[in-house]
């Protein structure tokens, strides 16, 4: 055990630079800050504070599960966060300093997940709301950073709660809200208890997914699943309007805000985005978004504000023309691919379930989108000249695309049967390999109008999982599920050598001088073989928990970076097989890594969606 702690001492943290991604699935994650300079939004198990102006970020890391919900004080003092846990485990609420961006206190009462968080106005107190497993609600003080008291959220015969806020003026009064459940609080600090009045709202039953408090506290309002307003007055507890009559909200009213100077932003689960007022809320403005509108959060007073939605899409709104700016997108699917051109660090280009997107490196912006309806993208690689991008479909099909436009250059259909797997080009740009779910690999003569079938080559049993191709091009390396690496002549097309072991291999890494291989895969082991003779020589623990899903390798051959289901990114010395760097952001499985030519940069994906880069620790 004193080995392995030494050890530990001297692996050194890798440094995060940027991430692309937003989680817009957490109900009002986005927030502006009251600065009005920055956007806070969670990632995974991570918070982000990006300014708006300057795109620098700062990362908020303390949470051991995915952030499920966030809010900012009214001053702006402090940020609270609540995650997700395993059922029956203890969910932690984040307390964070703003200023100096760090964690103030831990507070652990719920089980299984924090639903929903308000800070009083005058910043005394927090209120949070435990999920489905739990069902309390408890008030924190914020001085004490203790709790003062708790109770059930909601009823015996009623359903969960699942939002909370506060009111606008005064620190002893909270809203609680749900499925059939609409309940006002006052807190009595004295008997440190907590007070219910439930909100009569006659026949209707409804289930709320959104709410907002008018400035003055004179009402509020709340969304429904059903798509329709209700307004309610906090004092005497009854409704005081609902609407629209007639055409109501598609698929819920799931983002609700209160303008200062009087009416709603609403935003609905269809992605319509409407200004509108009470009593009628018929549509005053409105604009389509993509994808459902899961926050909408003001700058300052409401002059200009910004949504978010399930597609991970954050949009800058000016109130007065009612237009959207596009300002942050991300894949909101599992990544399956990552890959920089030849030569540049400048750009590079990852596949998700049916979109290939190319960014630009530095500044993190999509620079192209290229979309194929209702197919799944599993692996991309630009050709050597830059001409093309070369991308494997589930659908049987390969497809290439011209990187600068997107416009399809050309298809090979029925390349393989259970889909294309796995896709590798050579340097020469004549010839592309791919790899299908049936576990053929196919080689393609690329000419100028055609592409032809040169060899089908059947040997492994089961799919594909990655192909690399020897710097001559005279030969590549396959490795598959079945628990087989195959090393293939591409000069006379058939077998050179195979590689045995009780695994499902996930990856495959040529040293430069290409008299040795890399592989890892489920059984976590980190493989060194000899090309010649198909032998083992040396295995390393690449991880203790959970499969090595990607893996790449430096252009001098001294390190190799390595990531996969224990959401952690390596980086190891080649010749002494000993991790060095570790990198710590990533909360979903990592599903690609790559290190950028020039050694600049480490980028990582992972299965949430997000792409992180890191600083190279050894850039040339």
């Amino acid at each position: 055990m004193e080995n392995q702690t030494s050890l530990k001492a001297e692996v050194a943290e890798l440094e995060l630079e940027a991430v692309i991604g937003f989680n817009g699935h957490v109900p009002t994650g986005l927030k502006c800050h009251p600065d009005q300079e920055h956007l806070i939004y969670p990632l995974g198990c991570t918070i982000l504070i990006q300014a708006i102006n300057t795109q620098e970020q700062n990362f908020l890391h303390g949470h051991s599960n995915n952030v499920s919900c966030v809010t900012i004080s009214k001053s702006g003092v402090y940020i609270a966060s609540g995650q997700v846990t395993f059922m029956g485990f203890k969910a932690d609420i984040i307390l964070w300093d703003y200023k100096k961006r760090e964690l103030i206190a831990r507070l652990s009462l719920h089980k299984g997940k924090i639903e929903a968080l308000a800070f009083s106005p005058n910043d005394l107190y927090l209120v949070s709301l435990g999920g489905p497993d739990d069902g309390s609600v408890v008030v924190w003080s914020i001085a004490k950073r203790e709790a003062i008291c708790g109770s059930p959220a909601a009823g015996l015969n009623v359903g969960n709660a699942t939002t909370v806020l506060f009111s606008k003026c005064w620190d002893e009064m909270f809203v609680t809200a749900g499925n059939g459940t609409i309940r006002v609080w006052e807190l009595d600090l004295p008997n440190r208890k907590i007070w219910p009045t439930e909100c009569q709202t006659g026949q209707m039953k409804r289930i709320v997914m959104s709410i907002t408090m008018a400035a003055d506290d004179s009402f509020f309002f709340l969304g429904t699943t059903t798509g329709d307003i209700l307004k309610m007055n906090p004092r005497t507890k009854l409704l005081a309007d609902t609407g629209p009559a007639k055409d109501k909200f598609s698929l819920g009213v799931s983002a609700i805000k209160c303008l200062k100077m009087g009416g709603l932003l609403v935003g609905s689960g269809a992605g319509l985005l409407v200004f509108c007022r009470s009593p009628s809320y018929k549509p005053i403005k409105k604009i389509q978004l993509q994808g459902g509108i899961t926050s909408i959060t003001p700058r300052g007073e409401g002059h200009q504000f910004f949504v978010g939605t399930e597609e991970s899409h954050i949009y800058r709104v000016n109130f007065t023309d009612f237009k959207e700016t596009l300002i942050t997108t991300c894949h909101f699917e599992a990544i399956q691919d990552i890959v920089f051109p030849f030569g540049t660090a400048e750009l590079f280009a990852t596949c998700a379930k049916k979109d290939i997107r190319v960014w630009h490196t530095l500044s993190n912006r999509e620079l192209l989108r290229i979309t194929v309806p209702n197919m799944t993208c599993h692996g991309i690689d630009f050709m050597r000249d830059g001409k093309s991008i070369i991308s494997a479909w589930d659908d049987g099909r390969i497809r290439a695309f011209a990187p600068e436009t997107g416009r399809l250059i050309y298809v090979i259909n029925n390349a393989h049967r259970i889909g294309v797997t796995a896709i590798a080009t050579t340097s020469d740009c004549k010839r592309v390999i791919s790899g299908g779910g049936e576990g053929e690999v196919r080689v393609w003569q690329i000419g100028c109008q055609t592409q032809k079938l040169e060899e089908a080559l059947k040997e492994h049993k089961s799919s594909v999982s990655c192909i690399r191709v020897k710097n001559n091009n005279e030969e590549c390396v396959t490795a598959s599920t079945d628990g087989t690496c195959i090393i293939w002549d591409l000069v006379r097309l058939r077998r050179n050598q195979m590689i045995l072991a009780n695994t499902l291999f996930q990856c495959v890494c040529y040293h430069p001088e290409e008299f040795q291989i890399i592989t890892s895969g489920t059984d976590r082991k980190i493989a060194y073989w000899e090309v010649f003779d198909g032998s083992v020589i040396r295995e390393l623990e690449g991880s203790l928990s959970g499969s090595v899903n990607g893996m790449d390798i430096t252009q001098e051959g001294v390190h190799f970076v390595t990531g996969g289901n224990d959401h952690l990114v390596k980086v190891w010395d080649y010749n002494e097989g000993e991790v060095t760097h570790v990198g710590v952001g990533h909360s979903g499985n990592i599903t690609g890594i790559r290190i950028s030519p020039g050694n600049q940069y480490i980028i990582s994906v992972s299965a949430d969606g997000a792409i992180l880069r890191w600083k190279c620790p050894f850039s040339s």
